[in-house]
């Protein structure tokens, strides 16, 4: 029974650290298309989204990251025949990929802290993206385990990055050609 408990709160800080992850970055697209806006309205705003980033950072997104990570260990230790397993192996390797993400996140985070993220509002549009990857290649590794083929698995989140990358630029277009009708 405590395997139950401690999965279930594993996965409700998953689903909290991820909802901060692609939050954060939103944010950060926002602040970053703030920088361009007349003073007044760019004073305001930089202000305003620093103090949203500072709060969900610091006060969801971190703890979140921490906690799934204690659940995650518990949950190996509980289990330990899961070290063993190679579908474990991939899974874990795409958690250090997303503590890498979190990790770039937070750089993110402090340069938004001094007032100049140094990426893009486009390049960040396509960080977003990432963090959606490294989710959708877990659940699945997690779910399906050895039924799904490598191939396929490959190719599935190979054909995710390129449709998600795809959507951006679309966006982007889109959003170009309303502003050039205004």
């Amino acid at each position: 029974m405590q395997y139950l408990y401690v999965k279930a709160l594993h996965i409700i800080f998953i689903v909290t650290w991820f909802a901060g992850l692609f939050y954060i970055v939103r944010l950060y697209i926002y602040f970053k298309e703030a920088e361009v806006k007349p003073e007044v309205a760019r004073s305001i705003l930089l202000t305003q989204y620093q103090l949203m980033i500072k709060r969900l950072w610091l006060i969801i997104t971190w703890p979140s990251a921490v906690l799934a990570t204690i659940f995650a260990v518990w949950l190996l230790v509980l289990n330990p025949a899961f070290l063993k397993m190679g579908w474990m192996h991939i899974k874990l390797a795409f958690v250090l990929l997303l503590f890498v993400y979190h990790f770039i996140c937070h750089r993110m985070y402090l340069q938004s802290q001094r007032g100049k993220i140094q990426m893009t509002a486009t390049q960040l549009r396509l960080w977003n993206e990432v963090a959606t990857i490294i989710l959708f290649a877990c659940v699945f590794l997690v779910i399906l385990k050895n039924s799904m083929g490598w191939i396929f698995g490959v190719l599935g989140i190979v054909g995710l990055s390129v449709l998600l990358m795809i959507g951006v630029k679309l966006y982007k277009k889109l959003r170009r050609k309303k502003d050039w009708e205004k």
